[in-house]
């Protein structure tokens, strides 16, 4: 039952508003409907109703209910007062219609309507419904009883020609209804139509174009504005895409040459067990540096794309970045703040992979202590992380944020040069910065600009 019901459903929102529309109208015609021939049937009756005391009252005119008993009086008139009535003399039968025999139906139930005294109407539902009321005599010392009947017959048919109107009335409503509301909904939801077909051609192209505001509705105003950071998202997703895989190509060709060639001077010549080693550490360092490379690209590609709005407690999150370093036993990482309460308007993760670079390259070349204070500026929040190390070389100051770049490659320690560049540009996605900061002696010293939470 549930998957035939399923099936009637329509699939497009426009035929369910349709079907919705439809449903309700049907159901409050219904309604009205059956309110209204109610409504007509019961003034009908009254109508009749009307009509048969009329005439019992005139034909309770020509009766008299003197001390002698009743008596019935004749009037020029008489055949057409005498048309369906019976007189009573009590439950006695003075007179009747000669159309009614005595054993009729009809003649019966004016004998009960008599009998009950006061004045009352019923209907008979025989071969052709009659209704029926009494009318008692008054002003004399016996008691009479009028009885008028009429045929309901036209005002039935009446009624019934109501109701089939109404009906008809009611599925001409329902069909307008059903043909507006299509139309009504289609025109309000082209638009919709045509921004989705925008949308999806320019995610496939990487558009700029936007839907913006616009004169729109407040409905589609919030849609397309809605699209329009969808197709940002999608453009931003497209863009570290193309940009990690400017990166992995560019950094890995450093790399992938020396392992050429290695192996090329290798197969130049018969080699010796301590050259073929040799080349073979050459090798493998050169591989370790291309996953290095890789790992440190794609974790940058994977935090980016994840990136959300958030606020992130500096201190508690330095504590903790702090906690998961790999500190050499002669260092010692000091953490300050100006406010215990400061937020930085990034989330926590974003905040550590900002942060992280810089405290893994403070650690590698401090002597003895690293420091990281933290503390608000006029536009937001500022981050210093310096160190007592060698610091930098004036003349490498210039490409300390170029990926790949070391100050001495040979110096013994890890890293492939992209830590800093990958802070700064995840501190630009939020709206902040990275800055060498020169004047900082003894060794390096490094500022962190973010937004306040």
């Amino acid at each position: 039952m549930i998957v035939f019901v399923s099936r009637l459903t329509p699939r497009t929102l426009r035929g369910r508003l349709s079907l919705v529309a439809l449903t309700t109208a049907a159901f409050l015609m219904v309604i009205l409907t059956v309110v209204f021939n109610a409504v007509v049937r019961q003034h009908l009756q009254h109508q009749a109703d009307d009509e048969l005391r009329t005439r019992a009252a005139a034909v309770a005119t020509t009766v008299d209910t003197g001390p002698h008993g009743v008596r019935v009086l004749e009037t020029s008139n008489d055949a057409l007062l005498d048309t369906n009535v019976w007189i009573y003399a009590g439950t006695r039968l003075l007179e009747r219609p000669p159309s009614a025999p005595a054993s009729s139906p009809v003649t019966r139930a004016a004998g009960r309507l008599a009998a009950r005294g006061g004045p009352h109407c019923a209907t008979l539902d025989s071969r052709a419904p009659v209704r029926l009321c009494s009318q008692p005599v008054s002003g004399g010392t016996s008691d009479a009883t009028v009885v008028a009947a009429l045929d309901l017959s036209p005002y039935r048919s009446s009624a019934d020609t109501m109701l089939l109107a109404s009906l008809t009335l009611d599925a001409v409503m329902l069909a307008c209804t059903y043909a507006l509301t299509r139309l009504a909904v289609g025109r309000a939801l082209r638009p919709v139509r045509t921004m989705t077909d925008q949308a999806t051609q320019w995610s496939a192209v990487a558009s700029t174009e936007r839907f913006g505001r616009g004169e729109r509705p407040t409905e589609l105003a919030r849609l397309g504005a809605s699209l329009d950071a969808l197709l940002d998202r999608i453009r931003a997703v497209l863009r570290h895409e193309q940009q990690l895989t400017r990166e992995l190509s560019h950094e890995l060709r450093t790399p992938l040459s020396r392992i050429i060639a290695e192996l090329d001077w290798w197969r130049a010549r018969p080699r010796s067990e301590a050259d073929t080693q040799t080349t073979h550490a050459a090798i493998a360092d050169a591989a370790q540096c291309m996953r290095t490379i890789c790992d440190t690209l794609l974790d940058d590609a994977r935090d980016s794309a994840s990136a959300v709005p958030g606020t992130a407690e500096v201190l508690p999150t330095l504590r903790r970045l702090t906690e998961h370093l790999d500190l050499p036993g002669h260092v010692k990482v000091l953490i300050s703040g100006t406010e215990p309460h400061l937020e930085a308007g990034v989330p926590p993760a974003l905040l550590e992979r900002i942060i992280s670079p810089l405290l893994e390259n403070a650690v590698r070349y401090a002597r003895s202590r690293v420091t990281v204070l933290a503390g608000r500026q006029p536009d937001g929040v500022r981050i210093d992380v310096t160190d007592d190390g060698p610091g930098v070389p004036p003349s490498f100051a210039g490409q300390l944020f170029h990926p790949g770049r070391r100050t001495a490659p040979g110096d013994g320690h890890g890293g492939a040069g992209l830590g800093l560049p990958l802070a700064r540009r995840l501190a630009r996605s939020a709206g902040g910065e990275v800055n060498y900061d020169p004047q900082h002696t003894p060794g390096a010293g490094f500022a962190v600009s973010l937004p306040a939470g």
